[in-house]
């Protein structure tokens, strides 16, 4: 665990994990559990970051390939990739619980909201729509991930 706290009263916690190369974050508060990889059952017509969905003692979830939905190459999951499932806020449903695939869980960090900085203007809306803002930490760039864009919104599904 790392602790990076400037402000005692106001910290919280990010559990950091790693796509590719690079590595992100999500707020704690937001997972539910972290699980080995389990093979989904694929959805026809389902988009291209959608795994498919799995049994959880007895609730199907959708697994969404957060490589994928990032813009990433999809990952080929094997026995060392991890979901991570969390709590995903979505304008329909209201709370939602999804399977995140990514390629390894890396660290929990503590920290207070003064560490992230914003997504700088270079980036693209499409980046600034899924970062809410970065965190240099300890020579590493890590992204915190906007959760409530992980699932389209009605308009895109749509489109």
């Amino acid at each position: 665990m790392t602790d990076i706290k400037s402000n005692e009263t106001n910290s919280r916690e990010l559990i950091a994990f790693r796509i590719g190369a690079q590595e992100f974050c999500v707020d704690i508060m937001s997972v539910r559990e972290i699980r080995g990889w389990t093979p989904a059952t694929a959805l026809p017509q389902s988009p291209n970051f959608v795994r498919g969905v799995i049994n959880l003692r007895g609730a199907v979830l959708p697994i969404v390939d957060l490589a994928a939905r990032l813009g990433f190459p999809p990952a080929e999951p094997t026995v060392r990739h991890v979901i991570i499932v969390a709590q995903v806020a979505h304008p329909i449903v209201g709370h939602q619980i999804v399977g995140l695939l990514v390629d390894a869980v890396l660290d929990i960090l503590t920290i207070t909201d003064d560490l992230v900085q914003p997504t700088p203007e270079v980036a693209s809306e499409m980046a600034k729509l899924f970062v809410q803002g970065v965190l240099a930490v300890e020579g590493r760039m890590i992204s915190l991930i906007a959760l409530d864009q992980v699932l389209p919104a009605p308009d895109r599904e749509a489109a």
